[in-house]
């Protein structure tokens, strides 16, 4: 972390070097998934973790963890902003993984213009030129929000602009609205699940490296035969019984399209806080 440190503040160039040195892999391993630890959170603001209100925003910390999930077998890569993959880079964990940028992080939480989710962070020219694998971008379409029409057509560009560079566009779908508190929920049944999908996979001028990601919902089956997109799942947060969770994506990852798992807190910040054991609980599953 010292090294890393230093680094930041006297040789910024050092963050370029790194990633022309990094060596690649196909996107696949040899058993046709992917496992990818998410941790984009930060820079939307969103930082809490269960009970646990500032669980991320210790950076230190964090990084520790993601580098415990990067080192367990069966783990292919990392989904992060600009700042987290950076550190990565120069803590020297991404060599041989798979890396996807994230795109769009200023639908901050709890702000008045979440819906309208600017894209912020990486562009589709910086993935191609670092080496990376693929962008990342979240889809909340509320039909009584005009931001989510900017968002979506901002989303149709992206997808565009990496299928030119072929790239993978991750695209995390869903129908969204705004509670009487004020917050924005997303509608989690199944029928607002295929309808966004649909919504999805429609998106840019072609769809052949576009790849969703999806929760797992009530009604699976059905609402993965909204496309034919590969498909990653969504991790979401383990609760209090995360053999419960565990069973649901076992469950979900027999289905035809879906090819992995994309899981950012709730293997990082377990609720025994042993992430070893939690990342390697998500890997038998594959």
């Amino acid at each position: 972390m010292r090294d890393l440190i230093e680094a930041r503040a006297y040789r910024p160039e050092a963050v370029a070097e790194a990633a022309a040195r990094r060596t690649r892999r196909p996107l696949l391993g040899q058993n046709g998934r992917l496992f990818v630890i998410a941790a984009d959170h930060p820079a939307r603001g969103a930082l809490g973790v269960g009970d646990r209100a500032l669980a991320m925003a210790n950076r230190f910390d964090l990084l520790e963890r993601i580098c415990i999930a990067l080192s367990r077998p069966g783990v292919d890569g990392v989904l992060g902003t600009a700042d987290l993959i950076e550190d990565l880079l120069l803590l020297g964990v991404l060599d041989g993984k798979v890396v996807i940028g994230s795109m769009n992080r200023g639908g901050l939480a709890g702000a008045a213009f979440e819906l309208d989710d600017r894209f912020t962070a990486y562009d589709a020219r910086t993935l191609h030129a670092m080496g990376f694998d693929g962008g990342k971008m979240l889809l909340r379409i509320d039909p009584a929000d005009p931001g989510s029409l900017a968002t979506l057509e901002a989303c149709a560009h992206a997808v565009s602009e990496l299928a030119a560079h072929r790239l993978m566009a991750m695209v995390e779908p869903f129908m969204s609205y705004r509670a009487k508190d004020g917050r924005v929920r997303n509608d989690l049944s199944p029928q607002a699940m295929m309808r966004a999908i649909a919504i999805a996979s429609g998106l840019g001028n072609t769809s052949a490296y576009t790849w969703l990601k999806v929760p797992v919902v009530a009604d699976m089956e059905r609402v993965m035969e909204s496309s034919t997109l590969p498909a990653l799942l969504l991790g979401g947060d383990l609760g209090r019984d995360p053999d419960v969770i565990f069973s649901r994506w076992r469950k979900a990852l027999q289905l035809p399209t879906v090819r992995g798992l994309v899981a950012g807190r709730a293997l990082l910040y377990p609720p025994d806080d042993d992430v070893a054991a939690a990342v390697d609980t998500a890997v038998s599953l594959l």
